[in-house]
């Protein structure tokens, strides 16, 4: 195996770039601002999605929810009246199945820890921040797919699993814990074992009684 070359002298990559399509995904779009929601019709029909359905407020995507089946939401925070955060916790606890596991895409403006904190607590898959890109969006919806957490209910809370486990968080992202591994091995902190030190390690020893 040859090691790979620096970044700074890598040539382009000249592989096919993967290719993803949601043609038989039903997506549900809520955003108040008209031209905020064509860009998102933009983005979801270039993954191949037929026809998302748009709604302007909680109310209309309630309704939504009610009569049709999804498999995702993006829904913007700012909502006149019952606001993205609180839509995303009515849905975790409406029992309409299989809705109420939908994975669910909050998009703010502003992404402080607060806003986090908020998306995470009322139950949202991922909170992504604004202005969208394709390529940003396809990344969290690819690992929102991905990352199969369990879904939890107590008291306080009913949702996807807060904790990312071993599966790490989304690319260019960090961890909630402050034991989070990093994304990328650094270099040795210590000596390499040796050969020697490698084989004695792997022999089977005797249990002494």
């Amino acid at each position: 195996m040859t090691e790979p070359a620096s970044a700074a002298n890598q040539a382009p990559s000249t592989g096919p770039k993967p290719r993803y399509n949601l043609e038989n995904a039903k997506v549900l779009l809520v955003e108040p601002n008209q031209h905020g929601l064509e860009i998102l019709v933009q983005i979801f029909s270039g993954f191949g999605v037929r026809n998302p359905l748009r709604a302007a407020n909680a109310e209309e995507a309630m309704a939504i929810v009610k009569k049709t089946e999804l498999d995702l939401i993006v829904c913007e925070a700012q909502l006149e009246g019952t606001d993205g955060y609180d839509f995303v916790h009515w849905l975790r606890r409406c029992k309409i199945e299989p809705n109420t596991y939908a994975a669910t895409i909050i998009i703010c403006g502003h992404t402080q820890i607060s806003k986090v904190q908020k998306a995470r607590d009322c139950g949202a898959n991922f909170i992504v921040a604004k202005p969208l890109t394709p390529k940003v969006m396809i990344d969290r919806v690819v690992w929102v797919a991905r990352e199969n957490r369990a879904f939890i209910e107590c008291e306080s809370y009913l949702g996807p699993d807060r904790r990312f486990h071993s599966i790490g968080p989304p690319p260019n992202t960090e961890g909630r814990r402050a034991d989070d591994l990093p994304l990328e091995v650094g270099d040795a902190v210590e000596p390499n074992l040796s050969q020697d030190d490698i084989d004695q390690m792997l022999q089977p020893k005797r249990k002494s009684k």
